[in-house]
């Protein structure tokens, strides 16, 4: 192969680009009309499978297989990818009687697929092919075909998998999100699944987890003086200070900020009460509240402390450093 006498002037990669998306696009278009009965079958019976969903396809089928073995799992049904061709050598013992085979293969001949459909089925596993030729092997041998067919491939040398893929791809995306709203998969139920992620944090994280509690919240009696606030302020660093009385019930709270305001009320700092210069009150949140609707809160009252509590007690603080270093933005 040689690009020796070719100018990078002569060479249109922009016009090449939007040509194989153009294509694409067409193959996608196509693949609606297979959205069929056929279709309808297959996600029932993976709805009502009671195992998992097994997933197998060899060279590009295979790397598609296994997105969609992986998204069928993160939104609600369980399912994983088995490489054809180790399963002819011991993986398909990793399928149950209680499981549904959905093997990949553009052309539908794929020799390591067919070696393994008289196994399957003589174990009675349900069988989903997914191929361009409901007349293929594979097609012919499948309980549900589901076709992917496309005009023509993006590669013009009609070799590459490019638009076949795509459809693979597209048409597990779709199996997964029918499925996903027929078992009423929501966000928190994608969260349990997605701890490590952002998207996990947000939904997973409740104040509970992150807020201060104990001798670690700010807090002093309600016949403490503003210097010994300023000293438990000091203290617990962060930034405020809990009026409770005996029973930590809530009186008000005092902040940095309002120490600002403290200074331009002509008042003797030595002898004052704190209970003369607090905010009555506070907001406050309860411990099961989601991490993300702490942040909102204080994001809308230009805060920086939340006050924990069940009912008028206190049990916790909250800071704004909590919440950002919990990683849920």
């Amino acid at each position: 192969m040689s690009n020796w006498g070719i100018k990078m002037s002569e060479i249109d990669f922009q016009k090449t680009a939007k040509k194989v998306l153009e294509i694409e696009r067409s193959g996608l278009a196509s693949l609606e009309q297979y959205i069929n009965d056929d279709f309808n079958q297959a996600c029932e019976l993976i709805f009502k499978c009671t195992g998992k969903v097994v997933v197998m396809g060899m060279g590009k089928s295979g790397h598609i297989g296994r997105k969609i073995a992986a998204t069928l799992a993160s939104t609600g049904t369980p399912a994983f990818f088995v490489h054809p061709g180790e399963a002819s050598h011991g993986d398909l013992g990793m399928i149950s009687r209680q499981d549904i085979v959905l093997a990949i293969s553009n052309s539908g001949e794929s020799n390591e697929i067919l070696a393994l459909i008289p196994v399957l089925k003589r174990q009675h596993i349900a069988l989903i092919c997914m191929t361009k030729n409901p007349a293929s092997s594979m097609g012919k041998a499948a309980d549900f075909h589901l076709c992917i067919k496309v005009p023509q491939e993006a590669c013009p040398l009609g070799l590459a998998p490019t638009t076949s893929t795509t459809a693979m791809l597209v048409m597990g995306d779709a199996i997964a999100v029918a499925l996903l709203e027929a078992r009423g998969f929501t966000a928190e139920d994608f969260a349990l699944s997605h701890p490590g992620g952002t998207l996990g944090r947000k939904l997973l994280l409740r104040v509970s987890d992150l807020m201060h509690t104990g001798k670690n919240i700010p807090n002093v009696m309600k016949q403490a003086t503003l210097q010994q606030a300023l000293v438990e302020i000091t203290r617990k660093k962060l930034g405020m200070v809990v009026i409770c009385d005996e029973e930590m019930q809530i009186e008000g709270i005092f902040t940095d900020g309002d120490l600002r305001r403290v200074f331009a009320m002509n008042i003797d700092l030595n002898n004052a009460k704190i209970t003369d210069v607090m905010t009555a009150g506070g907001i406050r949140v309860k411990p099961d509240m989601l991490a993300i609707d702490a942040l909102n809160l204080m994001q809308h009252h230009h805060i920086t402390s939340l006050l924990v509590a069940k009912a008028d007690t206190l049990i916790g603080v909250i800071h704004l450093h909590d919440l950002l270093q919990s990683g849920i933005i």
